[in-house]
């Protein structure tokens, strides 16, 4: 299947989408005109699509075309039925009760009898599931099932296929962030018989129940995924999903070639910022310049996306020890040594907004810059908080390293010049992706940029990054922050069931993360897409999932 790849897109995809069976006519039209394909490019790249490894933005943007799970979100962020149709939690907050579908099948398949995908049943979900955990796997996904209750007290073992159509999982303790959990692509179902038959190379040989299903993959070339005729959701009037005959996915690495081609009309969607195109785009207030206000649409929403920079606070580690790092007053007059407002209008393009309340970011529930005040440009009040650390006018205070990556060195440099003009001297240290954040998990760094995009629609998962059992590699706690005070805070919401309740402890525990300042907020992003005009129906949202199945190219 994988030497069906021709010199041209069209005969790629003409023939990548016609290469099936005399049986499988799941996208073929008259002559094969008139095909619908919405056409993406990937620079990334994508390394699975199998759900159980789908951590990074490019394989979920994959796997969300393929799969489903119990729920889904919406673009408000709420979630909605999916393959569940409807659910009920115990009044503890222990026990989730899920009644599915009964029209859902997995994609044809040579496995299935006949070649003709089975219905999904509880079941399956109870074997996705185990599959995820299963040390064997290694699944980066095997986290968010850590609030299951496994100790098998009673008839209770976690994940329980009451009968064909209902679902239990029980929790050890109240958790409400969980079913926002459940919204993730790690919780997509997969046919175990298919997943059996391949093994590792499920990656490249995915069966869901999901709107496109999967044609063919050359990696780093060209992936296509075609239309499932017999898809479960419809649209208000009763029509099927999707609407689209075919998703054709290339992975052109180069950033500028691929604006080039995107205006070209090679591609459909232009997703993100990037540095190479920015200012060809958009104007300096972020608004679309009037060269492409007739073809193209810009459309935006908040981003559940904290960019920051870290301090490493481990004072077991012998160069903490004798850090000026960790003086909380040397950290906050780096909080205030810069103008966060500036640095986005002119390096961002307005994209995103200046990070002056705590963590959680724009857009989350618990958000309140009434409630938690952050850090705003106040040179004074730098220069006074060095002189109380004992280094008046920087006088005595070595030399910080910054270490960040290429992509991100032109803020380093903005904030490297205005801390110096304060007495802060900033050495900038460039280091490859990979390398800085392996380094970062590690402990390896002391000062170093990073970024935080939500997994789920509750404030816990970014507060999560202080909370001291958390610390890395094992967990999210770069910095190795440790609070008692936060700690308990962090608990007791975990299993505070009121929901105003919950946002006032989340509230609580950030204005301690911005007093501590273990961290300096950038900004909070912003998703930012570029479309044709002859697009319709592209959802975009604050978690800035790509969702195709309404998609409309006229």
């Amino acid at each position: 299947m994988k030497n069906v790849f021709c010199l041209s897109l069209s005969v790629v995809l003409l023939f990548g989408l016609t290469a099936c069976s005399s049986k499988d006519t799941s996208t073929s039209k008259s002559d094969n005109e008139n095909l619908n394909i919405f056409k993406i490019n990937e620079a990334i790249g994508i390394s699975s699509l199998d759900p159980a490894f789908a951590r990074n933005f490019e394989n979920i943007m994959a796997v969300n075309q393929l799969f489903n799970g119990l729920v889904q979100m919406n673009e408000n962020l709420e979630v909605i039925p999916a393959i569940a149709k409807s659910w009920k939690i115990s009044d503890d907050g222990k026990e989730y009760t899920f009644i599915l579908r009964d029209d859902v099948y997995f994609h044809d398949h040579p496995v299935f009898p006949e070649g003709k995908g089975r219905k999904v049943i509880a079941q399956d979900f109870v074997n996705s599931f185990y599959r995820i955990i299963d040390p064997k796997l290694a699944s980066p996904g095997a986290w968010i099932f850590n609030d299951v209750d496994f100790t098998e007290k009673s008839d209770y073992s976690g994940f329980i296929a009451v009968d064909d159509t209902t679902l239990k999982i029980i929790l050890k303790n109240a958790f409400p962030p969980f079913l926002g959990i459940l919204t993730m692509q790690y919780c997509s179902v997969v046919p175990h018989e298919v997943v059996e038959k391949y093994g590792e190379d499920f990656r490249s040989n995915p069966v869901g129940t999901g709107p496109f299903k999967f044609k063919v993959w050359k990696e780093g070339v060209k992936l296509v995924l075609v239309k499932n005729e017999n898809y479960f959701e419809k649209d208000e009037s009763g029509n099927t999903l999707p609407y689209l005959d075919a998703v054709s996915i290339s992975f052109i690495k180069d950033r500028h070639s691929e604006f080039l081609s995107f205006i070209r009309g090679d591609f459909d969607l232009l997703s993100g910022l990037d540095g190479s195109y920015k200012d060809e785009l958009l104007t300096q207030q972020g608004e679309l310049k009037d060269t492409y206000k007739d073809k193209l649409e810009l459309r935006k929403v908040p981003f559940l996306k904290t960019d920051y920079i870290a301090f490493y606070l481990d004072e077991r580690n012998e160069k903490i020890k004798n850090s000026p790092l960790r003086i909380k007053q040397i950290r906050q007059a780096i909080n205030y040594g810069f103008n966060r407002e500036e640095m986005v209008r002119y390096l961002r393009n307005n994209i995103g907004q200046p990070a002056h309340a705590g963590f959680i970011p724009m857009g989350m529930p618990g958000f309140d810059p009434a409630k938690v005040k952050g850090y705003r440009y106040d040179p004074d009040k730098a220069r006074d908080l060095l002189y109380q650390a004992g280094f008046p006018d920087g006088k005595g205070l070595p030399e910080i390293t910054l270490s960040t990556t290429s992509a991100y060195l032109d803020l380093s440099e903005y904030i490297q010049k205005q801390l110096n003009d304060i007495g802060i001297k900033i050495k900038i240290e460039v280091l490859p992706a990979a390398i800085h954040s392996e380094s970062a998990a590690r402990g390896k760094l002391q000062f170093f940029r990073k970024s935080w995009v939500a997994d789920y629609p509750d404030a816990e998962n970014y507060l999560a990054l202080f909370y001291s059992k958390n610390f890395a590699p094992i967990g999210p706690n770069y910095t190795h922050f440790n609070n008692r005070l936060y700690d308990k805070l962090y608990e007791t919401a975990k299993q505070t069931l009121d929901y105003n309740k919950r946002i006032e402890l989340y509230q609580e525990m950030d204005r301690i993360i911005v007093e501590e300042a273990p961290i300096v907020n950038l900004y909070y992003d912003e998703a930012i897409k570029f479309h044709p005009k002859n697009i319709e129906g592209l959802e975009i949202n604050p978690m800035n999932l790509l969702t195709l199945k309404r998609v409309k190219k006229k």
